[in-house]
């Protein structure tokens, strides 16, 4: 490839509206263009980039047995009906009508629609069974952000499992987990495999893999010591263990006038955070619920949705809480309340002597005992994890850093097979509805989080395994006819060994040619010049080093060939 012909409009400034690095490097670097927003173009070098991410992770998933397809982007409405989510789903789905009335969508995921294709499985001595495929996906994102880091269409790599029993998904979510972090470490990019929640996908387990970055979305609790990790709408650890002192045989109300906050009721009636009963009221598939944690605690909604199974998670309105309780934020609570429903974080099970509110305004309670007070409650893990807490397992203070999601391997059981009415024979003459596994990437994600982590202040650094090219060859002089003819050589001798070179071939000065090659993270450049040639050599520089030797012309191609391990041309 020529440089002279290929279409790669770098920039010399930052773009104004870019933060992330991936962002700002791959727009100056002229991989990516905005056509609007959520939606980008990719040029040339990032097509060369993503076609061998693709190669990796496609060798990786046909080394664990998986097949390779490719299914519609337009889903037809009636799939997604019987799986419950054509409802279930919110405005991040498209959604159009074609010119017969039939309502559709553009595939934001595609679990219905491989099932509809394991329709035609009929045994158990079909399975297990893996299937993948690379396909455009698009998600009405509220907000995107980061370039190529939450977008409203990607290319994903999404695969599913089929299996008889649950032994069969446990060593099929396995293998996956195994073959993504080999591809991982073929992309250059440090994921660390985490729990998460399996959120609207449903199922039984998941496990996302994440590597810590500022720019990243989630939220990660690390313990150093042991490994533990997990995202926080997962995440759990110890406490320290509480002896509440005995209170009163029944609450007593106080005055509480003006006070609004947590903070508020510490500060001027002895009532310490964790002595308190935070109550908030949230509307779970529109029906008004009441939310208890101690008072030094924050509600993660992701787990509030896990342990309810709502799809529509939302804080209630002031006027939606007095119209239901008599009393605004503030002054609330669930003694005595029995017209709602009322969740309890495991965190107050057992706590004696606790304050909270009366549900009048401005007043409180005192010495409330939460088992004989709030009966009615139901307990779940509620509370988002906080830094510096034991770790679940080993005790060690926890770490939490923001982090950027690269992968997600999900547990989904029967859900949509039974949904779908997909049923093969068993073993035993029964029928039964095979287990599901799902496992995704998103590429262009990927080729973000590789910038992300390979940069610096001279541009991209790109591994080798995904680099546009490998090396690039750089005539110095290019109106001199024996560095043009050494260079052209290098370059033919090059791509003859197998090494994917392009040759910098316009005629501009070196200097703007080696900040263009840097910028574009090109590995290797082989540097042909007057005063080299002069001594029988060419000057090889590595981007990740900036370490420059001097090779004879003979050796030049010799050497990065072995170096490169005369990786195939693409």
């Amino acid at each position: 490839m020529r440089w002279s012909r290929m279409f790669v409009p770098t920039l010399r400034q930052d773009p104004a509206d870019a933060d992330a690095p991936s962002h700002r490097l791959l727009l100056r670097a002229g991989y990516v263009r905005q056509l609007h927003a959520g939606h980008y173009s990719l040029l040339p070098l990032a097509v060369r980039v993503r076609a061998k991410v693709i190669g990796i992770v496609r060798e990786e998933l046909e080394r664990i047995g998986a097949q390779e397809m490719l299914l519609p982007a337009l889903h037809a409405a009636e799939p997604w009906r019987r799986s419950g989510r054509w409802d279930s789903v919110g405005p991040e789905m498209f959604r159009l009508t074609d010119r017969r009335g039939n309502e559709l969508a553009l595939g934001m995921t595609h679990e219905e629609i491989f099932t509809t294709l394991g329709l035609e499985l009929t045994s158990y001595r079909q399975l297990p069974q893996h299937w993948f495929q690379f396909q455009t996906k698009f998600r009405d994102e509220p907000r995107p952000k980061g370039g190529l880091m939450r977008v409203r269409e990607f290319t994903m790599k999404d695969a599913y499992s089929f299996d008889i029993y649950q032994a069969g998904l446990d060593a099929s979510f396995e293998a996956y987990r195994t073959a993504y972090l080999r591809i991982f470490e073929r992309l250059g990019i440090p994921a660390i495999p985490v729990e998460a929640s399996n959120g609207a996908m449903g199922g039984t387990g998941s496990t996302e893999f994440v590597r810590p970055a500022d720019v990243g979305e989630d939220a990660v609790a690390h313990c150093p010591s042991c490994g533990y990790a997990a995202n926080v709408e997962k995440a759990t650890s110890r406490l320290a263990p509480v002896a509440d002192e005995d209170g009163p045989d029944a609450p007593e109300p106080f005055d509480t006038p003006g006070v609004r906050t947590i903070e508020d009721l510490a500060a001027g009636y002895g009532a310490p955070a964790d002595r308190q009963i935070k109550t908030l009221v949230h509307v779970l598939d529109g029906k008004l619920t009441l939310v208890l944690l101690r008072g030094d605690h924050a509600l993660h909604e992701q787990k509030l949705a896990d342990a309810t199974g709502a799809n529509d998670v939302r804080a209630a309105e002031p006027d939606e809480i007095r119209d239901a309780l008599g009393a605004l934020p503030g002054s609330l609570g669930a003694v005595g309340v029995t017209s709602l429903p009322v969740l309890a974080d495991e965190a107050l099970r057992g706590r004696r002597n606790m304050f909270t509110g009366a549900n009048r305004d401005g007043v409180h309670l005192r010495g409330v005992d939460v088992a004989r007070d709030i009966p009615s409650a139901t307990w779940a893990d509620l509370r988002e994890v906080a830094a510096g807490e034991p770790c679940p397992a080993c005790g060690t203070p926890l770490e939490v850093f923001t982090a950027l999601e690269v992968g997600h391997i999900f547990k989904l059981g029967d859900r949509y097979t039974r949904a779908l009415d997909l049923a093969v024979l068993a073993a035993d003459g029964g029928r039964v509805h095979p287990l599901m596994g799902c496992y995704g990437i998103g590429i262009e994600r990927a080729m973000a989080a590789i910038v992300e982590a390979h940069h610096d202040e001279r541009g991209i650094v790109w591994p080798e395994a995904v680099a546009p090219f490998a090396v690039a060859v750089v005539p110095a002089q290019t109106d001199d006819p024996e560095v043009g003819e050494t260079a052209e050589r290098l370059y033919r001798d090059l791509r003859a060994a197998g090494v994917d070179a392009v040759i910098d071939d316009r005629p501009e000065r070196a200097g703007v040619k080696f900040r263009d090659i840097e910028l574009t993270g090109i590995p290797h450049r082989l540097t042909v010049g007057r005063r080299s040639l002069a001594e029988g050599v060419v000057e090889h520089t590595v981007r990740a080093t900036s370490e420059t030797a001097k090779l004879p012309v003979a050796e030049a191609v010799p050497h990065l060939s072995a170096l490169l391990g005369a990786a195939k041309t693409s």
